[in-house]
């Protein structure tokens, strides 16, 4: 009894239930927001819950089953596949590059990297997909740019192939956090290990590859896996501005999902395919972090 006291007179303390009152909104808005449609999901994942329609039946696998013989999903997984590994390595070494060179004291950096990160906080909008398409169309920047250079007929929404460049691209564009991170961690590397390469003779090159690479990475490995769920999470650039087209070489997965929960209202089945990718993303952030083991460096090690 005196024990069941003690907890509630603990959980009554003031500076806990103000902790709680403040911790509310985020506690409500993971349940409410996160949590509960997450388990929502799964269950309706076997069902064959059509969007605006009240009644629905248990159909156990066969949205799962259904998937195995669904030639569109397989498609949209290869593309997805091939965005991500395509554009998070440029992606990563870009923002690397970029803040390794806003690292270097010179005047004026602070502002370049304000500038740099600026993408990041602008790039998910629907105007700057708007924008961005206009530039590879007919008659866009790009367009007339390529034109200029002498490389006619390059038509980058009419072939399934490069309708992916500018989306490709774009994701590339969006590198500020990425680079953010790797400027922090530059930042945090010892000056004795610099030094003291400078003072055996490496020149740049050899302290950049022998040095502060491997001392960054434990930065890049939260890069990647941060940049590769990211990436396969991508829809915005594909439905603003190709639409999944043409003859889906853009189609993402997230497009498909969409377009099978609110466009064709099947939310079983986009359901389904939702838990599968989460599955896919989870073993190949497994697989990243399992060998990361081989080629990642502590400094306290």
């Amino acid at each position: 009894m005196n024990l069941d006291r003690e907890r509630i007179s603990r959980f009554m303390n003031k500076d806990v239930v103000v902790g709680y009152i403040f911790a509310l909104p985020f506690i409500i808005g993971f349940l409410g927001i996160m949590l509960i449609p997450m388990f929502m999901s799964l269950y309706y994942s076997f069902t064959n819950l059509t969007l605006g329609r009240i009644s629905y039946n248990w159909v156990g696998l066969a949205n799962y089953s259904r998937m195995w013989n669904d030639a569109r999903f397989w498609n949209s997984m290869r593309v997805t596949f091939r965005f991500v590994f395509l554009s998070v390595p440029v992606r990563m070494v870009f923002g690397l590059l970029v803040a390794y060179a806003l690292t270097r004291k010179y005047r004026g950096v602070h502002g370049y990297r304000a500038t740099y990160y600026l993408p990041t906080l602008i790039g998910g909008s629907i105007a700057v997909a708007l924008v961005w398409g206009q530039m590879f169309q007919r008659g866009g920047v790009v367009y007339n740019l390529f034109e200029m250079m002498g490389l006619n007929g390059i038509h980058w929404f009419g072939s399934p192939t490069l309708a992916l460049v500018p989306l490709i691209l774009m994701n590339v564009w969006q590198f500020g956090a990425a680079m953010i991170i790797f400027a922090a961690g530059i930042k945090d590397i010892p000056e004795t290990y610099l030094e003291a390469a400078a003072i055996d003779g490496a020149n740049k090159f050899q302290i950049f590859f022998q040095i502060i690479l491997p001392c960054l990475t434990p930065i890049i490995l939260y890069n990647l896996v941060m940049q590769t769920i990211a990436a396969f999470m991508t829809f915005t650039q594909a439905f603003i501005i190709t639409g999944g087209g043409p003859a889906e070489g853009t189609n993402f997965i997230a497009l498909y999902i969409y377009n099978h929960a609110f466009s064709w209202r099947n939310m079983g089945y986009a359901s389904a395919m939702s838990w599968v990718l989460l599955v896919v993303v989870a073993v190949i952030t497994g697989i990243i972090l399992k060998t990361s083991k081989r080629w990642t460096f502590y400094t306290n090690e």
